[in-house]
C-alpha cells in the first residue's frame, strides 16, 4: 500500500501540471489551511462511527501535500520555471516511475495469485484405496522408476484418452 506521501505526490503531479507560480502558490496556502483544519479536527475528534473518515489519516495526507506543493514551489523557484511541468521534474518524475513499477509489481502479483487460485480450484485431490494386488503394482512400477505412487498415478491421469465408444486408453508410456 501506498503512504500519504506517495499518494500526496501523485495527486500533486496531476493537479500542479501548467500551474503557473502564482496558482502553485495558492495551492500552498490550501494546504496549509486544510492542514491546520485537519489537525484541529483531530485534536477534537470524539468518538466518530465506523464509517466516517479517520482524522488522521486526513490529517497525515494534507501534511504530505503541503510539503510537495512547496517542494514545488521551491523548485519552480530555483529553475525559474513560469510554469509546473512535471516532465521536467526530476525528482517528481523519478517517484512517479518507482510508483508506476510498484503498481506493475502489484498487479503481476495479483495476477499470479489469480492464476494460483484458478489452478488451485481446477486441481483434482483424490483419495484412492486401490486393492492389494494393484497396490502392489503400483509400488511396484514406482519404486522401479524412482517416483512415488502418487506421480505414477498422476503421469498415467495425464496420458488417459477417452475412444468414441467411450472406453479409457492410455499408450504404453515409460513413467519418469
Amino acid at each position: 500500500m501506498w503512504s500519504a506521501e506517495d499518494v500526496a505526490r501523485a495527486a500533486v503531479r496531476r493537479q500542479g501540471e501548467g500551474l503557473s507560480v502564482a496558482q502553485v502558490a495558492d495551492k500552498v496556502a490550501e494546504a496549509e489551511r486544510r492542514e491546520r483544519e485537519a489537525r484541529q479536527q483531530l485534536d477534537s475528534a470524539g468518538d466518530r462511527g465506523p464509517y466516517e473518515w479517520d482524522p488522521e489519516d486526513l490529517a497525515e495526507q494534507w501534511v504530505a501535500r503541503h510539503t510537495e506543493w512547496r517542494r514545488i514551489t521551491a523548485l519552480m523557484d530555483a529553475q525559474g520555471w513560469p510554469v509546473y511541468s512535471p516532465e521536467r521534474d526530476v525528482q517528481g518524475s523519478t517517484w512517479a516511475r518507482e510508483r508506476d513499477a510498484q503498481w506493475e509489481g502489484a498487479l503481476a502479483r495479483r495476477a499470479a495469485w489469480q492464476m494460483e487460485r484458478q489452478d488451485a480450484r481446477d486441481e483434482l485431490k483424490a483419495q484412492l484405496w486401490l486393492p492389494a494386488d494393484a497396490s502392489r503394482r503400483l509400488r511396484a512400477i514406482a519404486t522401479r522408476t524412482g517416483l512415488s505412487p502418487e506421480q505414477v498415478l498422476a503421469q498415467l491421469a495425464d496420458r488417459v484418452r477417452m475412444n468414441d465408444n467411450g472406453t479409457l486408453t492410455v499408450d504404453a508410456f515409460t513413467p519418469h
